[in-house]
């Protein structure tokens, strides 16, 4: 008798790490993640949170996650880098190149992550969750050429 093995696609697969690591996020508003892929190899990773060397967000070292500030508001007084912006860095710093690759990521990127992902060259975006405030991220990746996508979820959960 053959035994029979459930397996995520490849999408799915990614995706799950990209939730996993999430966990690691410092952010006291929302936690997320994102993984870079090229040639179906995980090259880079980041979570969003407070820089390097700075105090955690959940500690305080963000004060406008530590406020009142509705979501999508005074987003300029952040602290915290996102979760696709420590990937791209984080692939940098190790000498990486991210040039036609793909990110997944467990929340669509803002306006500033899309920027960051066409001048990296990254050529697709696979996200699990839309971001509310990005409709002109989406519009100015597909200008660009970034094919971006939803992740379909039949598999997940």
């Amino acid at each position: 008798m053959e035994t029979v093995f459930e397996r995520p696609d490849w999408d799915h697969y990614f995706m799950k790490i990209a939730q996993v690591v999430a966990i690691r996020g410092n952010c006291s508003r929302r936690r997320v993640a994102a993984v870079i892929v090229k040639d179906r190899r995980i090259i880079s990773t980041g979570y969003n949170g407070t820089p390097r060397g700075i105090r955690n967000c959940f500690e305080g070292g963000c004060p406008r996650c530590s406020s009142e500030t509705p979501s999508g508001e005074d987003l300029g007084y952040c602290l915290c880098s996102h979760a696709e912006e420590n990937a791209i860095v984080q692939a940098a710093y190790h000498g990486i190149a991210v040039k036609g690759a793909t990110l997944y990521t467990t929340f669509s990127p803002c306006l500033l992550c899309a920027k960051m992902i066409i001048n990296s060259g990254i050529s697709e975006v696979v996200y699990h969750q839309e971001y509310t405030i990005a409709v002109q991220a989406f519009d100015l990746l597909r200008e660009a050429g970034v094919v971006i996508r939803p992740l379909e979820h039949d598999q997940e959960e």
